[in-house]
């Protein structure tokens, strides 16, 4: 799925409406007959434009994408691609913001990271608590509807973290030119972990 500035399909579709986002994403699904549309790591993205979030008049403009965007439909079911704990969650309502989000605390040998689920259902966060665990396959959310995701297109945004620092239910899914060097560095390619093949 592309949504990079670089797509001239996208000067087409009104980016500041969800549905008609949802609609692009879906005739695309139904093009190649796929139930999920996926992409977007280092995508620079006008979708952000809609949103003082990520654009006002006091601080560069962020509009690079960090993680992967799993699109399909609400109420999927999203579950954990790797042993983990909670390290934490919240509802981050801003416009444009994640909605319902989950951060997940990995140790695998010595190496600890993190993983950062966006875009949820608001019922994905109501009976958690931190330091819960989950394994591997194990169910650990549901897709939210754009009321309650931030106000996208039903999707997950997918993270990896290697160092949060003080960051808690929330860290940059988004970033600016000047501080990508350290974001590509600290929130490497997503699909490390999912291992997606691309046909």
């Amino acid at each position: 799925m592309d949504l990079d500035v670089s797509n001239p399909e996208l000067a087409n579709i009104n980016l500041k409406d969800a549905e008609s986002v949802e609609n692009y994403i879906e005739e695309k699904r139904k093009q190649f007959n796929s139930k999920i549309a996926f992409g977007g790591y280092l995508e620079k993205r006008n979708l952000y434009q809609r949103s003082t979030h990520f654009n006002n008049e006091n601080t560069e403009e962020r509009n690079i994408h960090l993680g992967i965007d799993l699109w399909t439909a609400a109420g999927t079911t999203v579950v954990c691609p790797v042993d983990g704990k909670v390290h934490s969650l919240k509802n981050n309502t801003a416009f444009g913001d994640y909605g319902p989000t989950i951060i997940l605390e990995h140790q695998v040998e010595n190496e600890v990271f993190y993983t950062l689920y966006g875009h949820l259902a608001l019922e994905s966060i109501e009976n958690l608590k931190t330091a819960m665990p989950f394994k591997k396959g194990q169910a650990l959310a549901t897709l939210g509807k754009p009321i309650e995701n931030g106000d996208y297109a039903p999707h997950l945004h997918f993270q990896i973290i290697k160092n949060i620092g003080d960051f808690s239910g929330d860290y940059p899914g988004v970033c600016s030119l000047t501080d990508l060097d350290f974001y590509k560095e600290n929130c490497p390619d997503p699909n490390l972990l999912l291992k997606i093949k691309i046909k």
